[in-house]
């Protein structure tokens, strides 16, 4: 959900009712819930977050928009993500020269290419970050923590 002042990504499992929020201004990442969402919010799917970078105009968020699944390790599916969005924390580029406008528009585009070139996979049940060797020898503390703590 995007409002102008802030990114909200709201999870679609079942019973979940945390959203992440994104501070479009301070950047600050928060929990919050669904009632939280403004109804005036752009909603919009998306299957993840690749990060954020900051050029020129300022930070942009990285989403997945589209994924294509390619296999299973262990029953877990994984995904190729296939498609990106950058969506610009700024609500406008007025506060850029024309020269600044140019050099954000080439690095818009330089990571445009990088993201079309095949190689973003990931699971949201199996860590891909650990070999299996690695996986095989962590503590048992480790295997119950979860993908995101690790």
């Amino acid at each position: 959900h995007i409002t102008p002042e802030k990114f909200y990504v709201e999870a679609c499992d079942d019973g979940a009712d945390d959203v992440l929020a994104i501070d479009r201004v301070s950047t600050e990442v928060t929990l919050t819930v669904k009632k939280d969402i403004p109804p005036s919010a752009v909603t919009r799917p998306i299957f993840g977050i690749l990060g954020t970078i900051r050029l020129v105009a300022g930070t942009y968020l990285i989403v997945i928009t589209k994924k294509k699944k390619v296999g299973e390790i262990f029953s877990h599916v994984i995904w190729k993500a296939t498609d990106f969005d950058i969506l610009s924390y700024k609500k406008t580029m007025l506060h850029l020269t024309d020269i600044q406008l140019q050099d954000n528009k080439v690095f818009l585009s330089m990571i445009s290419h990088v993201l079309s070139v095949d190689g973003f996979y990931f699971s949201t049940t199996y860590d891909l970050t650990h070999t299996l060797q690695r996986l095989a020898n962590t503590s048992p503390e480790f295997q119950e923590m979860s993908l995101l703590e690790r």
